[in-house]
């Protein structure tokens, strides 16, 4: 009996200590506070070096380059800061990233936007690329759909232009895209799903198909493409 109180009393004990001991808990509500980055700037993302890119000047859009120069140089320079510059002895346009730009990808689109012109788009059609998004440029050549050679040849690109551009100016329109047909060339500006649509028309007219028949199926196409927007 003597023992069995010995051990409760030490039992007891035990506990008070161990009661003792306990850390006190931390008041709810005292964190660390979050911490506050600032967004990463242009030259900062890629570690300070300066990105270039530079575009060869074809030898028949070097005068339309110098006329339409101002044009150009605006948008880039003020808008996308960007800065930019004609090298004349090695005939190409050269883009590089400035302390201050905004986003790193506004030198992608500049390119993209020069590069437009020099396919041969009017400056306020390539400006878009630098304003919207999801705009491409597709290009392709007449041989890609079909093998075609002498008077064949100049009777399809006639059939893509029609009759004073009649052809071309209708699609451009039923699609709002933009083509620029440059000999067998042909390049589209505009977004995924009109170019396809574009694509599609240029392939039935150079495949021999009538421009009565191509505009009723693009009739059709560009009323659905209206229903799904």
């Amino acid at each position: 009996m003597q023992n069995y109180a010995a051990n409760s009393v030490a039992a007891a004990a035990g506990m008070e200590v161990d009661a003792t001991a306990a850390p006190a808990q931390q008041k709810p509500g005292l964190f660390a506070q979050k911490p506050n980055f600032k967004p990463a700037k242009a030259h900062e993302i890629s570690d300070g070096e300066i990105q270039f890119r530079k575009m060869p000047v074809p030898q028949h859009r070097f005068t339309p380059l110098k006329k339409s120069w101002l044009e150009i140089y605006t948008p880039i320079y003020e808008e996308m800061k960007i800065d930019i510059r004609m090298n004349l002895k090695a005939r190409r346009v050269e883009l590089k990233t400035r302390s201050d730009t905004p986003d790193v990808s506004n030198l992608q689109k500049c390119a993209d936007f020069v590069h437009a012109f020099m396919l041969g788009f009017d400056v306020v059609d390539a400006v878009a690329l630098l304003r919207m998004e999801e705009l491409y440029v597709e290009s392709f050549e007449i041989k890609d759909v079909k093998t075609l050679r002498g008077e064949h040849l100049s009777r399809a690109i006639g059939r893509l232009s029609g009759k004073g551009g009649r052809t071309k100016f209708a699609i451009e329109n039923a699609t709002r895209t933009r083509i620029v047909i440059a000999d067998t060339k042909i390049h589209i500006l505009g977004s995924f799903a009109n170019i396809k649509v574009a694509r599609d028309s240029l392939c039935s007219l150079i495949l021999g198909s009538p421009a009565s028949k191509v505009y009723s199926k693009l009739r059709a196409v560009t009323a659905r493409l209206a229903e799904t927007f």
